[in-house]
């Protein structure tokens, strides 16, 4: 018997409400380089991820709940994934 591997990509990003000190600190090196027109940077990171499974509605739960109690802080951040 053969397993499929599935390969994740998670994105972390601040929420949109809450400050993003290192944002803020990119953009002000972006100012001080001299590049126009930034209106607004935020900073996440990137999570990929190969497990053996297939796409199912309990496959994306348990995705779901490994960003929420792991990869991110539901508090300040929000996820999203990509199957691929």
């Amino acid at each position: 018997m053969f397993s499929k591997i599935v390969k994740i990509t998670v994105f972390v990003t601040p929420k949109k409400n809450v400050v993003d000190p290192q944002g803020a600190a990119v953009i002000q090196a972006v100012n001080n380089l001299g590049f126009e027109g930034l209106k607004d940077l935020r900073i996440g990171k990137v999570v990929e991820l190969e497990v053996d499974g297939e796409d199912s509605p309990e496959f994306r739960e348990s995705i779901d709940r490994l960003c929420r109690e792991l990869l991110s802080n539901p508090v300040i951040e929000d996820y999203r994934y990509e199957l691929g």
